[in-house]
C-alpha cells in the first residue's frame, strides 16, 4: 500500500506540475497578446491624432484638438489617454511608420519599451537600441540603462577607427567602456581590474557584447623560450573568433601596438583551430591617446584600442564627454573621407 500510495502522490505531483505550466504558458501569451493590443491601439490612435492635426490648417486649432480630445478620453478611459500622453502617441506613430514593424516588435516590446525608444533623435539610434532590446530580451530598465550609458554612441566612436580596409569588424566594440559595476577606487593596478573583471565577467561581457565566451586569464605564450602573458581571452560565437584583450593603466602608448601583435600572430599560430576566423586584439586603456591610434591605423591589423571609465559619471557629464569624443571621432572621419575624395579627383 505504501509503494501504491507513494506512486499514487508522485502521479499527482507530476500532473500539477504540467498542470501549471499549461496555466502559466497560457498566462503568458495572453500578456503578450494584451500587450500587442495595447501596443497598437496607441499606435493606431496616434496616427489617427497625427493625421487630424497634419489637416488642421491653424497650429492653435491643433494644440486645442489634443487638449480637448485628451480630456474627453481621460474621463471615459482613465489617464493613459491624457493630452501629455497623446503625444507620445503621435510621435510613436510618427517614428514608426509601418504597422507591420510595429506588430512585429510589440511582439517582443512593451508599449513602455517604446516609450524609452521615443527621445532618441536619430533613426539610426532608435533602430540599434531596438535590436539590442529585441536580441538581448532586455526588460524596459536594461533599455532604459543602454541607453543612459550611450551605447550606440560608444559603439560608433569605436567604429570611427575602422576606416577602409580592416581587420576589425564594425559593431564590436565601443569606447569608452563603462566598468562603474567593478567597485573600483580612483587608485587600482592592473591585475585589480583583472580580477574585478573576472569577478564580474557577466556584467562585462555584456559591454563587450553578445556572444563572447571566456577562455583564459593570464594566457601564457612561450616564444623564443620567454614568457609572455595575455591578460584575458575570450571567443565570440558570433564572430567565430578568439579575442585577445589587455589591459592599461595610463594613456595608451605606441609599444602596446607591437605587443597586441605578437599575441595575435602566435594565437593566430598555436590557437586558432579550423573554420575560425584570425584572432583579433582589444587594447583597454585609461585614455585612449586618439591622435596616436589614428595614426597607427592598427584596425588593419585586428586591434582596436578603448578607454575603460570605472565611474559612471553623472548623467549631464557622462553626456557631453560621450559628445565631445563622438563629434571629435565624427570629424576625423570626415577628414579622411574628404582627403580620400581629393585624392580620387586628383587621379582622375
Amino acid at each position: 500500500m505504501t509503494e501504491i500510495a507513494r506512486s499514487s502522490g508522485e502521479a499527482e505531483r507530476d500532473l500539477l506540475a504540467r498542470a501549471l505550466e499549461v496555466i502559466e504558458k497560457g498566462q503568458a501569451a495572453a500578456a503578450r497578446q494584451a500587450n500587442l493590443a495595447l501596443t497598437l491601439t496607441f499606435w493606431r490612435l496616434g496616427r489617427l491624432v497625427g493625421e487630424e492635426l497634419l489637416g488642421s490648417e491653424r497650429a492653435a486649432y491643433g494644440e486645442q484638438i489634443v487638449v480637448s480630445l485628451g480630456r474627453q478620453l481621460v474621463e471615459q478611459y482613465g489617464r493613459s489617454y491624457e493630452e501629455k500622453n497623446l503625444r507620445r502617441m503621435i510621435q510613436f506613430a510618427q517614428q514608426f511608420p509601418d504597422e507591420q514593424i510595429v506588430v512585429s516588435l510589440g511582439r517582443q516590446l512593451s508599449w513602455t519599451h517604446f516609450r524609452a525608444l521615443l527621445p532618441l533623435k536619430t533613426p539610426e539610434a532608435r533602430a540599434f537600441y531596438v535590436q539590442e532590446a529585441v536580441s538581448q530580451g532586455l526588460s524596459v530598465r536594461g533599455l532604459r540603462q543602454l541607453i543612459a550609458r550611450k551605447g550606440y554612441e560608444r559603439r560608433e566612436i569605436a567604429n570611427a577607427q575602422i576606416v577602409g580596409e580592416s581587420a576589425v569588424p564594425r559593431d564590436v566594440f565601443r569606447d569608452p567602456y563603462l566598468l562603474d559595476f567593478l567597485g573600483l577606487e580612483d587608485t587600482f593596478l592592473e591585475r585589480d581590474l583583472e580580477a574585478a573583471i573576472i569577478r564580474d565577467m557577466e556584467a562585462f561581457l555584456l559591454e563587450a557584447g553578445n556572444g563572447f565566451a571566456f577562455v583564459e586569464r593570464q594566457k601564457r605564450m612561450i616564444i623564443d623560450d620567454d614568457d609572455y602573458h595575455l591578460d584575458l581571452l575570450f571567443f565570440s560565437r558570433p564572430l567565430r573568433r578568439l579575442v585577445a584583450v589587455e589591459l592599461k593603466i595610463g594613456k595608451f602608448k605606441a609599444a602596446y601596438e607591437g605587443q597586441m601583435k605578437l599575441y595575435l600572430k602566435w594565437l593566430d599560430r598555436h590557437e586558432r583551430r579550423e573554420g575560425e576566423e584570425p584572432p583579433i586584439g582589444l587594447i583597454l586603456c585609461t585614455a585612449a591617446s586618439r591622435e596616436q591610434i589614428e595614426l597607427l591605423e592598427m584596425h588593419k591589423d585586428g586591434i582596436a584600442v578603448a578607454e575603460y571609465w570605472t565611474a559612471l559619471p553623472p548623467k549631464a557629464e557622462l553626456q557631453a564627454r560621450i559628445q565631445q569624443v563622438y563629434e571629435a571621432a565624427a570629424e576625423r572621419v570626415a577628414s579622411r573621407e574628404l582627403e580620400a575624395s581629393s585624392e580620387r579627383e586628383d587621379a582622375e
